[in-house]
């Protein structure tokens, strides 16, 4: 059903956007979601992350990250452990499985990156990544 409603419009066509990329990524047993989190979270040797910081990072409500990532820390993804900098933050690394399922993620990312462009073609693709960092830009800059 079409709507003039451009946030309907949107939220319909996130939901068939996710849906490629969670199909794309279903054989390494992450969704697209999960994929968006691990990508921004530092190797175990590197310097850890806070749950403040990567929820500024992914540009999300800290309560959403804390609760996804107790998910990705039971599927032994991350390692979560109190900050030696601020005893009340959590700091996140990645495992060496996080690190082996990203390996593994990597090309079905791209295989549905893709698809994306063939959908919609390569410049269309970009133009709609262009018009969707333009609304958070533009919100951003707004508040």
């Amino acid at each position: 059903m079409e709507t003039a409603c451009y946030c309907t419009s949107l939220r319909v066509a996130m939901r068939r956007m996710t849906a490629i990329y969670d199909r794309a990524l279903e054989p390494a047993g992450i969704t697209v979601a999960q994929w968006a989190l691990l990508r921004r979270i530092p190797s175990s040797g590197d310097e850890p992350i806070t749950i403040q910081d990567l929820a500024e990072r992914a540009e999300l409500e800290r309560s959403t990250v804390a609760r996804n990532l107790r998910v990705l820390e039971k599927s032994g993804l991350v390692k979560m452990g109190t900050s030696s900098a601020d005893r009340r933050a959590t700091d996140i690394v990645l495992t060496e499985k996080a690190e082996r399922v990203a390996a593994h993620a990597m090309p079905l990312w791209h295989n549905a990156q893709a698809e994306v462009e063939r959908m919609l073609t390569v410049e269309g693709a970009g133009e709609l990544r262009s018009l969707a960092l333009s609304v958070s830009t533009a919100e951003s800059s707004s508040s």
